[in-house]
């Protein structure tokens, strides 16, 4: 008999083990390209945000104001506190309406890389979450002594599914000849993206996450995108690395402002990477949310993850 209970007993822990609570299933909040013009609208699903009882927290793939309005340290300032009236973690990863196309006369005339070091002074001053009950995060700038600046270049496990944010922004990723040092500012940080980006799918391996999810503003599949592409470099890498990770990838995206649900990455052979799935968050005049939700017992990425839009009307 006592040899029959330490055998149920080992067959428990093993069982135990094989199935770590960690990995349960939970939702969580995606929004981007928001508030643009008044205030009040997004305040206003902030409160709905917050009425969600379930979500986690809430991830913002950037663009905080509109392409046309200033860049002014009061702005950034303003949207600051909006963010930390967010009752669960609130997790940021920058536009380029708040920096690269700062240049513009309707913006202020700003030097771009300026207003980007007053983005970081302002919203990465730690490596903890934004939102009134933050959590701590895990941080490129911290993690890697070449890559000191990229303090927004963010990851965190949740129930053993790794989050990861890259910086990564519309206007061609700032790969303009036009503008004054912005190329060598786009290859700096293309390289950190890169490496971040694979070093977050090992460290999802050493965890035996399930899933990844990857956050970043720009929509890298855009039509409109420059022959030159800013995002060529991190497709041909996602791509890679998604497939040999073989599970569910969520690129979650904003910059088109549309809600869209695809699957347009593609491997070297043009075939469809069928364990990636795109969202683009509606955005501008859409003052609207995404609840994802996480199913952990499913394998397919049409399953895993499920989607459910909600406004503030």
């Amino acid at each position: 008999m006592k040899a029959r209970s330490h055998l149920l007993l080992f067959s428990f822990l093993w069982l135990a083990l094989s199935n770590p609570i960690n990995a349960k299933d939970f939702s969580f909040t995606a929004i981007g390209d928001q508030p643009y013009g008044s205030h009040e609208p997004f305040w206003q699903l902030i409160k709905k945000i917050n009425d969600q009882k379930d979500n986690q927290f809430t991830i913002h793939v950037g663009d905080i104001k509109n392409g046309g309005s200033e860049c002014s340290d009061q702005t950034f300032f303003e949207i600051k506190e909006m963010f930390d009236s967010f009752h669960k973690p609130l997790i940021y990863t920058p536009g380029d309406n708040e920096w690269t196309d700062c240049h513009r006369s309707s913006n202020g005339s700003y030097e771009p890389t300026e207003r980007l070091k007053k983005i970081r002074q302002t919203f990465f001053k730690n490596s903890n979450s934004l939102g009134a009950s933050p959590i701590k995060l895990q941080v490129q700038s911290e993690l890697s002594s070449k890559n000191t600046l990229y303090v927004e270049n963010q990851r965190w496990l949740h129930h053993k599914i790794l989050f990861v944010t890259i910086h990564q922004v519309g206007s061609n990723n700032n790969l303009d000849k036009k503008i004054s040092g912005a190329i060598a500012e786009y290859e700096a940080r293309n390289k950190a993206n890169l490496e971040w980006l694979e070093d977050s799918f090992k460290q999802a391996k050493r965890e035996q996450s399930p899933a990844i999810v990857i956050a970043m503003q720009a929509d890298t599949f855009h039509p409109k995108t420059p022959k030159i592409s800013g995002f060529s470099d991190f497709i041909s890498k996602i791509s890679a690395l998604a497939t040999e990770f073989k599970k569910p990838v969520l690129l979650i995206q904003g910059d088109s402002h549309e809600y869209v649900l695809d699957q347009p990455l593609k491997d070297l052979n043009t075939q469809p990477v069928n364990n990636v799935l795109r969202l683009i968050v509606p955005g501008a005049s859409l003052t609207e949310a995404v609840e994802i939700g996480i199913h952990s017992e499913k394998k397919n990425v049409m399953e895993f993850f499920t989607f459910k839009k909600y406004s503030i009307d």
